[in-house]
């Protein structure tokens, strides 16, 4: 894809801060996913009824991702190109990236739809397909905790080349085309899955373990001890199996009532706890054991497995989804603000900030 970054930087003013562009990308993903739950909230537009969805939507779709996955892969070069690289933009890149992975499979999803008996993919799988691909961004920052190299496997442009074509083939040939066997009786979506799962647990996870063992090997981790390079993968495990807990032990089948609103708060949750570890990554600071944001989801699953939340379960998702939603943004915007004027720059502006 580097030809065709290397053209688009191109057009580019120089006065535009690389930050912009990572937040305009960011936004697109935000817009594609909102008007997507607009049309199909419940995951079953492209299954029980299809053709609930406008055309457009689906080529909307595809050309947003287009726009994203550009700009997302331009800011940096952008950056070096103005000389404004700063700790800030890695930052805010990272930190927004570890958002919109979880939105860009969410909005993916229905495409898919969910199970009708027929066709479509279980909620089930869904949250399994949306736990597989979290772990991977989590494994590749866990990975330059601790050797200082962040390492992409050419994975991440193949998905965004997946997701725009599934998009483009929605729009042009319709939901049905995933609702028909490909081969030997599997469907695309089963196709995906498969690939997935074989991409994740054999190349992606190895292949993490491998540069780890590489850089013990000589000599070069960041971390002397195996407590300390294991300690940001603590939250994250926690996290996964209080949620999974929710799953399989919720008396009312929240996956299943509110598919979209629980898969976005893991999304949320996940993101929080991994931009944690991004900050202690880059300030090579030792990441807190816990976070905070355990504590209420546990008293929330206590509660809700235990029959107490009741008919109130729903409603308490809500909320929790709310509040983390509410804490992840304003986490955001108080680190912003405080790098920016560490590092005395604007976000949005290659200006100089007045010392006051």
């Amino acid at each position: 894809m580097q030809p065709i970054w290397n053209k688009i930087i191109k057009i580019v003013p120089l006065w535009i801060a690389p930050n912009l562009l990572t937040f305009s990308g960011f936004v697109m993903i935000l817009v594609n996913y909102f008007l997507i739950s607009f049309y199909d909230w419940d995951y079953t537009a492209s299954g029980t009824s299809p053709g609930l969805v406008p055309t457009w939507v689906w080529l909307f779709s595809a050309f947003t991702t287009f726009c994203a996955y550009a700009l997302d892969s331009i800011d940096g070069k952008h950056a070096r190109r103005t000389q404004s690289s700063s700790p800030l933009g890695e930052l805010f890149d990272h930190g927004l990236d570890s958002w919109a992975t979880s939105i860009f499979v969410l909005s993916f999803f229905s495409v898919c739809s969910r199970d009708n008996g027929k066709t479509g993919v279980s909620v089930y799988t869904m949250y399994i397909y949306l736990s597989i691909v979290l772990f991977n961004f989590m494994c590749s920052h866990w990975e330059k905790y601790n050797t200082g190299v962040l390492f992409l496997p050419w994975g991440y442009d193949l998905s965004q080349v997946v997701l725009i074509a599934a998009y483009l083939l929605t729009g042009l040939v319709g939901v049905e085309v995933w609702q028909k066997p490909l081969l030997f009786g599997y469907y695309i979506t089963d196709v995906l899955v498969i690939l997935l799962i074989g991409f994740s647990l054999l190349r992606s996870f190895p292949q993490t373990l491998y540069n780890i063992h590489r850089a013990h090997l000589k000599k070069t981790l960041k971390n002397g001890s195996l407590y300390e390079g294991l300690l940001p993968l603590v939250s994250p495990l926690l996290l996964f199996v209080l949620l999974t807990v929710w799953v399989v032990l919720s008396p009312g089948n929240i996956l299943a009532k509110q598919p979209r609103l629980f898969l976005w708060m893991v999304g949320v949750t996940f993101s929080n706890v991994i931009c944690k570890v991004i900050v202690c990554q880059m300030s090579s600071t030792r990441p807190e054991l816990l976070h905070w944001f355990l504590f209420p989801l546990a008293l929330v699953v206590y509660a809700a497995i235990s029959g107490l939340l009741g008919w109130a379960e729903e409603a308490v998702l809500a909320a929790f989804t709310a509040l983390v939603t509410a804490a992840h943004v304003h986490y955001g915007i108080c680190v912003g603000r405080q790098l920016s004027e560490h590092f005395n720059i604007y976000i949005f502006s290659l200006k100089k900030r007045v010392q006051e």
